[in-house]
Parts: C-alpha cells; sequence; structure tokens
C-alpha cells in the first residue's frame, strides 16, 4: 500500500491494515520531518481504500517512538515566531487528518513512547501497551510543550488534572501509570501485544463505540479548579526563567472552552511563542550538546582497551567516592593511603554511598556487600602491578602530589595508565620525574564524585591518544561525562569558575551587598550563590585554586586586594566542613549541614567595601559577575582548551550548575546578542582586563555572528 523509509502500510486481512514505524538505517523511531510527511502520505492513501475498515498501528523497533528529532528544532527554532507556528501547524494538521479516518485506529505501544511518540499514540481511538512500556510528554524539560496535540487531546481522554500533571510536571510514566490515568485501554505483557492490540480491533469493529469515544473527544472539557490553582502556584516561581510549564497550564485552560480544532490552531500558536524564548533555545542546544559529546565518549571507548583493576591513591571523602564509583562499574579496587584513618574515612564513604542506594531501593543488600567488598584498603603498593590505572588524589600540593605520583608509577607496569585528580595544578609540573609521561594525564572528579556527573581528562603535552581513550572509556564505564580539555592552568571548569568569582570579589569590593549579591545570582537560575557556592567547595581550597589560576594569567586575573575568603581563613572558618564560611553550618537530624545567616559575617570582614561605596543594581550585579565567564569561555575557546563551544557550555553546567535555562556561557552570550556583550564589557572596562573581551569576540560582534548557528548544527 506504502513504503517509506520510516513508515510502511501493509494489508494484514481485506479490512484491516497495519502502519508500521521501522525507520531504516536505526535502532529507533523518531518523528523527523520525512516520517510526518510519510505518515501524511500513508493517511492519504488509506482515506482512498474504502474497503479497509480498521488500522492497527505498530513499531519494528524495540522501542515505539521516541518522540521529535530534536536535532531539527535548531534550524526550525531561528525562524520566527509566526513561521514556527505554520511549521507546527502544518505538522499537527497531519495527525488531526490520521485521527479523522473514517475507521477504528488501535495502536500498540512497546518499549517508549514519549513526547511526539504519545501523541501519535493519541490520536488513535484505542491505546494497548505493554506492561514494560514508558510513556510522557517531556517536552518542558526542553523550555517546550506538547504541539502536535498532546495540550489538546490528553485532557479530552484523561481529565484536566491527568493532563495537567503529565504536561507540566514532563515525568516519565510506567505503563501501569498510564493505565491507572485511563491514557491506557489495555496492558499486557511484551508476548501479546500485538494479538492483544489485533482483538481490541477487532471488537471495535464489532461494537462501533470506537465513533462515540472519538466524538466525545472534539468538543470542550471540564476543568479541575483546584487542580488549575495548585499546579499555578507550584509553577510560578520558576516561570520567569522557564516559562514552558505555566504557558502549557495556561494553555490548558484557555482551551478548556474550544472544540478540538480550534484548541489545535492555539496550540500551534503557543508553541510559535514558547520556542522562541531563551530557556527553549538554550535547553534544546544543551540536549544536542549532550548527545554530541556522547557521542565522541563512544568513539574513545571503542578505541580504549578495558579498565578492569583500580587504583585510588590517597583516601578520604574525594578517594573513597572514587573508589566506589568505580567498584559500582564492576572494577576491581585498590584504596591506599598511609594514614589510617584516612583510609577507614574512605571506606566509610564508600559504605556511607552504599547504605544509601540500598535505603531508596536502587541496589540490594547481597549488591551492596559485594561491591564494598570489591574495594580493598592498604598502606602499601602490593598488587600494583597488576592495576591497569591508578589515580591518584592526595593533597593539592605540587611536591607531595609529584612523589606519590614517582611511587606510583615505579610500582605499576609499563603498560598501565597513571591519573591526577588534581584541580589545577599542572600536568607539565606534575610530570616533570616521570619516565612514562604518555601514560599519564588528569582525570579532575568534582565532588561530591557519586553525584557530580563530568569528569574533566586532561591531556598533557606527552599524553598518548590511546591513555586518553583508556580514560575517557573508563569514565563512561562510571556513568559520568567525560570532556577532554588540555592542560593549563584551572584546565576548563575551574578556570571560567575562577574569572567570575573574581568578578564577585571586585562586585563586594565595590559596593555589593553579600547577601543581596546571593538572592540577585539564585534569582538569575544559579542554585546557589557565590559566598554558599566557596562554602560548598571549601574556602581553603577555594583559595588555592584561585591562586594557582591567577597566578597562570596574571595580565587579566591580578587583583591586588585582600580575597574575603582570606580573612575568613584567618579566622578559621572554611566553609562547610568547619561549620563556618561565610555562613554557618548546623547538622540536620540526618547529618546534613543546614544554611544558617550569621550576623557576625559582618564583623568579620570589615574592609569589604572600599571608599565610596555604592549600591549595586540587580543588572549591574549579574552583569559584572557573568562578563568574565563569558569571557573566559571564549577564550577557552579560543586555545582550544576544549575542541568545541558545545563541550565547554555542557562542562560548566555538569560541573558549576551553570543554569541550564541560560546553556552555558556561550550559548548566553548568543542569547544576550555578542555586539550587547561586547558594549556591556566597554562598560566595565575601567575594572581591568578581567572585563575586556577577546579580538575574534569584537569580530564576531561586528559580523554578526554566533557560538551556535543553525548552519553549524547541521
Amino acid at each position: 500500500m506504502f513504503t517509506g523509509e520510516s513508515i510502511r502500510l501493509n494489508l494484514l486481512e481485506p479490512e484491516i491494515a497495519e502502519l508500521t514505524f521501522d525507520r531504516q538505517g536505526d535502532s529507533i523511531n523518531k518523528l523527523d520531518v520525512r516520517t510526518v510527511e510519510e505518515l501524511r502520505a500513508a493517511t492519504a492513501e488509506l482515506r482512498t481504500r474504502r474497503a479497509v475498515r480498521g488500522l492497527l498501528v505498530s513499531s519494528a523497533k524495540t522501542v515505539f517512538i521516541v518522540g521529535a528529532d530534536i536535532f531539527e528544532f535548531s534550524e526550525l527554532f531561528a525562524r520566527s515566531e509566526e513561521q514556527i507556528a505554520a511549521h507546527i501547524g502544518a505538522q499537527s494538521e497531519v495527525f488531526r487528518a490520521f485521527e479523522d479516518l473514517d475507521m477504528p485506529v488501535v495502536t500498540a505501544i512497546n518499549g517508549v513512547a514519549l513526547g511526539g511518540g504519545l501523541e501519535m499514540a493519541l490520536a488513535s481511538d484505542y491505546r494497548v501497551a505493554a506492561r514494560t512500556a514508558q510513556l510522557g510528554l517531556p517536552e518542558v524539560k526542553l523550555g517546550l510543550f506538547p504541539g502536535y496535540g498532546g495540550t489538546v487531546r490528553l485532557p479530552r481522554l484523561a481529565g484536566s488534572t491527568v493532563a495537567i500533571d503529565w504536561i507540566t510536571s514532563g515525568r516519565a510514566r510506567s505503563a501501569g501509570e498510564g493505565a491507572a490515568d485511563r491514557v491506557i485501554d489495555a496492558l499486557v505483557e511484551p508476548e501479546r501485544l500485538r494479538a492483544a492490540a489485533l482483538e481490541q480491533l477487532q471488537a471495535a469493529l464489532a461494537s462501533g463505540a470506537w465513533r462515540e469515544r472519538r466524538m466525545a473527544r472534539r468538543g470542550p472539557f471540564s476543568l479541575d479548579a483546584q487542580a488549575v490553582e495548585k499546579a499555578r502556584a507550584r509553577l510560578q516561581g520558576g516561570a520567569a526563567r522557564e516559562p514552558a510549564a505555566l504557558s502549557a497550564l495556561e494553555l490548558l485552560v484557555a482551551c478548556a472552552v474550544l472544540d478540538r480544532d480550534a484548541a489545535l490552531r492555539q496550540e500551534s500558536l503557543a508553541f510559535g511563542r514558547i520556542a522562541r524564548t531563551q530557556a527553549a533555545a538554550s535547553l534544546v542546544q544543551l540536549f544536542v550538546n549532550e548527545q554530541r559529546v556522547k557521542g565522541k565518549a563512544k568513539a574513545h571507548a571503542r578505541r580504549a582497551r578495558p579498565v578492569r583493576r583500580v587504583g585510588v591513591v590517597g583516601a578520604g571523602i574525594m578517594g573513597g567516592g572514587i573508589a566506589y564509583s568505580a567498584a559500582m562499574s564492576g572494577a576491581e579496587v585498590l584504596l591506599q593511603d598511609i594514614a589510617p584513618q584516612a583510609l577507614e574515612q574512605g571506606v566509610a564513604e564508600a559504605r556511607k554511598q552504599l547504605d544509601k542506594q540500598v535505603r531508596n531501593a536502587r541496589i540490594t543488600e547481597q549488591r551492596a556487600a559485594q561491591v564494598l567488598s570489591a574495594i580493598r584498603p592498604q598502606a602499601g603498593y602490593a598488587r600494583f602491578e597488576e592495576l591497569d590505572l591508578v589515580i591518584e588524589a592526595v593533597v593539592e600540593n605540587l611536591g607531595i602530589k609529584r612523589d606519590v605520583l614517582g611511587g606510583v608509577e615505579q610500582s605499576t607496569a609499563a603498560a598501565a595508565i597513571v591519573a591526577t585528580n588534581t584541580s589545577s595544578l599542572s600536568l607539565v609540573d606534575l610530570s616533570e620525574d616521570l619516565r612514562r609521561p604518555k601514560n599519564f594525564l588528569g582525570m579532575h572528579f568534582f565532588n561530591p564524585v557519586p553525584v557530580m556527573p563530568l569528569v574533566e581528562i586532561v591531556r598533557g603535552p606527552d599524553t598518548a591518544p590511546q591513555t586518553v581513550d583508556a580514560a575517557v572509556g573508563f569514565a563512561t564505564a562510571l556513568g559520568k561525562t567525560p570532556i577532554v580539555v588540555r592542560d593549563c592552568p584551572g584546565f576548563l571548569v575551574n578556570r571560567i569558575l575562577t574569572a567570575y568569582l573574581l568578578g564577585y570579589y571586585f562586585a563586594l569590593r565595590d559596593g555589593a551587598d553579600l547577601h543581596e549579591t546571593e538572592r540577585i545570582m539564585e534569582q538569575f537560575g544559579w542554585p546557589m550563590g557565590p559566598a554558599y557556592l566557596q562554602d560548598v567547595i571549601g574556602l581553603d581550597t577555594m583559595l588555592h585554586v584561585i591562586e594557582v589560576i591567577a597566578a597562570g594569567y596574571p595580565q587579566r586575573m591580578a587583583y591586588g586586594f585582600a580575597l574575603p575568603l582570606e580573612q575568613l581563613l584567618k579566622h578559621n572558618r572554611r566553609g562547610q566542613k568547619s561549620g563556618a564560611g561565610y555562613y554557618r553550618y548546623e547538622a540536620d537530624p540526618r547529618g546534613k549541614p543546614v544554611k544558617l545567616a550569621d550576623p557576625q559575617i559582618a564583623a568579620l570582614l570589615p574592609g569589604l567595601r572600599a571608599d565610596g561605596a555604592r549600591s549595586l543594581s540587580d543588572q549591574e550585579t549579574v552583569e559584572r559577575l557573568m562578563l568574565p565567564m563569558m569571557i573566559e569561555a571564549a577564550l577557552c575557546l579560543e586555545e582550544g582548551v576544549a575542541d568545541s563551544p558545545e563541550e565547554i557550555d555542557l562542562a560548566l553546567v555538569l560541573g558549576l550548575g551553570f543554569p541550564r535555562y541560560a546553556g552555558g556561557p556561550l550559548k548566553h552570550a548568543d542569547w544576550l546578542g555578542l555586539p550587547h556583550v561586547v558594549e556591556r564589557c566597554e562598560a566595565y572596562a575601567a575594572l581591568g582586563a578581567l572585563y575586556r573581551p577577546t579580538q575574534r569576540m569584537r569580530d564576531m560582534a561586528r559580523h554578526g555572528d554566533r557560538y551556535f548557528s543553525a548552519e553549524k548544527r547541521q
């Protein structure tokens, strides 16, 4: 009947047809432009087949449809609001025409039906799902909401309360949850899916009830006013930065009184508006960034030799976290430290993480015992000759690290990889006495290791490509996102963080209020303000990082005054770990530190403001902290510290908590526009080189260029 590259239409019986999604050359189905056009053609073909009285919709893959092709959004979202609405409206019309076929339609849902995949299923009369299937409308996580009729069909099918929950949360649901919410009509074992769907189709043909069900979904629907107000109250707080969820709610409210076709038109218009927001542009770009970084990591991992036996030198909380992560991935781990107390702390950290996994029902007690038994604490280097990889995680001191690395190299086999977990020290300096620098690199884990997804893989000048491959493969096996960076002071994330904090220190010196700055930056979207962030990292650790990095870039990062964290350290205030920093901390009943304002802070930082101090506006505060980040990120790209803007922005989001709705420093610069960024830098030129844009930034501003252009995304 019809055969395309993603869809085929066949007769099963003289009166029954089957429309099968089977994207050629791919392991999944997705609703790209080509597939939607094929659906249009298949629907037109079905309208000509008068003898066909019923249709089964299925998938030949292990999933139904994973959703739209997000990679196509980059070019689409560069268009005007009106053009986006027209495009989405034209695609939505394909699903409306499919829904109006003069025959009952049953969809068999296997695997995953997310976003547009679920919207496709909602356009049928009945949905039969395998018990193992997953459903959902996750568009709000991309700064969007459904655009193929999801906001129209779901409330008319399952009621407004279910629709509000599914659409505004974006959470994936099990097939069982879908059945409980009346989104799924029948739930069956996977092996019975096709037969059960055909049985449902035969029953629909026999009863004719599908016509009444379909007509009931074409009119208005009833709103649950209480559910609306509850959702509105929940969503309003984050709507300024990520407006999609609240906008979807208001769309549901506005369209409740409309018939289906009028509501579909309103959905397309609203989608055009939401697609032009900063959140949509940034979150879609982050999705693309993540996919491309994963693709690069997989390429490294395919070339890598496996890492099965790992050593961690330097226990404590960081070493224990690395050992735990390695053991959870299936590796055998030797955890070494000369201090018995540190070894005890490292094992205790691993045990704590395992207990948390058991408590949250993620693993069994038996599995936890197996993982813990894979970690062998020891004082010396026994059996180190058997290891594939050793990660040094001792104190951030050049002399100590060099001594330890030399001892590790002497104790390991010639093919073993030696990695340092340094956060700022130069690999050139650390490898000065090593005999096998080709086997040496940095693996910078972020604290807390079990939680933070990023690992910077730092390539030294002598690091062999196969060493990088193995480290990336190992980090991927841990479930981390590895990003390869070049050796330089601070590498990537901490280097850009230092520029941000220096902007903060200059702002405090010039009149910014500490607590107001916290509020402003959290309102901007940071998970914590700069003072709290330093407390969490540790003021002693942060000072060391800043001193090393600032010394590495003296022309741009010299500051020439006592930093506030230096003054706090004089009073042994090291942040959360000592119970006091910019804030003071008390443990809650579960032992988690709770941040409390400290009335002593003003007395401890009496010289914070310079003469003639003034208050800074919210806009000036944001600009003075964010502009140095954007400049430093641009420099890192220009110097080849990382290969692409995708990797730089993703590293800042994963490693530092850069606000996701803003996408990263380079995507944020694109959103503001390089001409505006350069103009604002000029406004702060008197503050020094920290605010001096690069020549390439000036050239890009003059030519209207962007770091992320639609053309570069193809």
